[in-house]
């Protein structure tokens, strides 16, 4: 049972004769696909408010990067609509005199377990916007879909903060967004405001999001599948190229390619590295949008064989590692503005430091590069484990 479905059983008594700002999106929905909003205007004695949307906004059809205005959306009657991801950095925190009338902010928004998926960003920064004033926090939590165990990638250097990276965390932090919230308010020191956590009910750490019983809801365009959140902490990285990452097509970061690339000999050098849980098929696609829409692309589609064995972060790696030494002087980083940053480039905040692009550009391998992340994986275990709201095995 997620968060919103225990306090809902509870007839969300805690929250009666309160004003209340409303931070969801479409996948905030009980196991009957009630929508978190829905169910509290039906409730007795709350007042929703305000609502606020993240990234993509609050019925989540707008694409990666694109900005969103207030007005749309298919908002409840009687509630103020907010966007916390318009045309400007300063657009993606709550203002003071958005906050100021509230008496309590409820978030509840499924996450997928990785640094630079934005809604664990948006959290952080609602958080800090009512530490400025005082405003308590209700969290509604919700499974990490990729399971709590898996613990992989480099922290995030002083310096390389943005809104995909917003604190030091390894890329895939197998925490949910309520413990995350505990380790922010602890770390941040946000000792003004008071954060509640409504925990699940019954998940455990091993968990995929199938193993729940819950209904998968997209959280965002390009993210329809359980097996697409499995395979997204290493191939976002992807977005730092000018390699195709799957958006436009049905099977988005599973995907991936360009028109220079010889498919099959992407495939045989990918299986030659023997990585573990996922094999790699030689694939043709055409994007429909973003990245080479139009324009007949080959790849590799990743099938993950065993989620359990799969480090999703190393394998993004090699694969980059293994692109960028096929293409040559056609692979390019991307060095567009990326997330309202315009310097560091796209890869060095997606990874969280220069480190790793530096390492590919002297030509180390993906192996070499990755064994500098065991240490920092294992004090992020270490640094984590007092905020864990579900026991670790």
């Amino acid at each position: 049972m997620s968060g919103l479905e225990l306090i809902a059983a509870e007839g969300f008594k805690r929250l009666r004769g309160r004003r209340i700002g409303l931070l969801a999106h479409p996948a905030s929905v009980d196991s009957r696909l009630r929508h978190v909003a829905d169910l509290l205007q039906a409730a007795p004695g709350i007042k929703l408010q305000t609502i606020f949307s993240p990234e993509h906004g609050w019925s989540g059809q707008a694409q990666d990067l694109e900005p969103v205005e207030e007005a749309r959306g298919c908002f409840p009657s009687a509630a103020r609509a907010i966007s916390l991801y318009g045309s400007t950095a300063a657009s993606l925190r709550p203002k003071r005199e958005q906050l100021q009338d509230l008496d309590i902010l409820v978030i509840d928004l499924q996450d997928v377990g990785a640094r630079y998926y934005t809604f664990q960003a948006t959290m952080m920064y609602c958080l800090e916007s009512a530490n400025e004033l005082g405003l308590p926090v209700l969290l509604l939590d919700r499974p990490n879909p990729i399971s709590g165990n898996g613990v992989e990638g480099p922290g995030l250097k002083s310096g390389f903060e943005s809104f995909v990276g917003a604190h030091d965390i390894v890329i895939r932090h197998g925490l949910t967004l309520g413990e995350l919230a505990r380790l922010y308010q602890a770390e941040k020191k946000l000792t003004n405001t008071a954060i509640e956590v409504v925990r699940c009910r019954g998940w455990r750490r091993g968990m995929f999001f199938e193993e729940t019983g819950l209904p998968w809801v997209l959280p965002s365009p390009n993210m329809p599948t359980v097996d697409t959140a499995v395979v997204y902490p290493g191939q976002c990285l992807l977005e730092g190229t000018n390699f195709s990452e799957g958006r436009g097509t049905t099977r988005p970061f599973e995907l991936c390619g360009a028109p220079w690339l010889d498919a099959a000999a992407v495939a045989t050098q990918l299986n030659r590295e023997n990585l573990p849980g996922v094999m790699f098929r030689a694939a043709w696609f055409q994007p429909t949008f973003q990245k080479h829409a139009g324009k007949p692309c080959q790849g590799v589609q990743l099938h993950v064989m065993d989620r359990r064995a799969f480090q999703p972060v190393r394998t993004g790696l090699a694969v980059l590692s293994a692109l960028r030494g096929l293409l040559g002087e056609n692979f390019r980083w991307r060095t567009e503005p990326y997330e309202f940053v315009s310097h560091p480039i796209a890869i060095d905040l997606l990874f969280g430091s220069e480190r790793e692009r530096c390492a590919l550009e002297s030509g180390r391998s993906w192996r070499e590069i990755a064994d500098a992340w065991l240490q920092e994986e294992r004090a992020f275990v270490q640094r984590r484990e007092p905020f864990l709201l579900y026991p670790a095995p």
